[in-house]
């Protein structure tokens, strides 16, 4: 149903569409604004980032950064100083996926590619505490919340998938 592979360039316009198509500035729940100069620097880091695609269709997105990317954005720098993680711990998110894929298991199918690039390492992520539903979805996947924060009047949960 899904081709899961690792980003490329070549999905760099897709990939911004779909980042902006749930950008909040359109009434999504994506934590800033994705231009596609923003993408393209985003892919450009280095890091995996975990597509699915279904005819030729870029449907959903899984970004990972490392924890000391000094381009990161505040809130990064901000969920960090709330939990660091482990020492080897990378960045999660953000994630999105197209509202015509949303409860169809896409999110654990790119969680668990997105494993296979960092095995063994803790994720860290921030997810604002009112959305609901996205904190359900990465419950499920067997994240945990372990610290929170606060930014620009905003509250945020730190969730990892790090089990002590």
């Amino acid at each position: 149903m899904y081709e899961i592979t690792l980003a490329s360039t070549a999905e760099l316009n897709g990939i911004a569409a779909l980042l902006q198509s749930n950008s909040p500035s359109r009434g999504g729940s994506l934590t800033g604004e994705f231009s596609r100069d923003v993408v393209a620097r985003m892919l450009a880091d280095g890091a995996p980032v975990v597509i699915a695609k279904r005819d030729a269709q870029v449907l959903g997105v899984l970004f990972s950064s490392a924890k000391d990317n000094p381009a990161a954005p505040p809130t990064i720098h901000a969920m960090l100083a709330a939990w660091p993680g482990k020492p080897d711990a990378y960045v999660y998110g953000p994630v999105c996926i197209a509202e015509t894929e949303r409860g169809r298991n896409l999110l654990p199918k790119l969680y668990s590619a997105l494993q296979a690039h960092h095995v063994g390492r803790e994720a860290v992520l921030f997810i604002r505490s009112d959305n609901a539903a996205s904190m359900k979805a990465h419950l499920r996947l067997g994240m945990h919340r372990v610290a929170n924060f606060t930014l620009d009047n905003a509250d945020y949960l730190v969730l990892s998938d790090w089990a002590p």
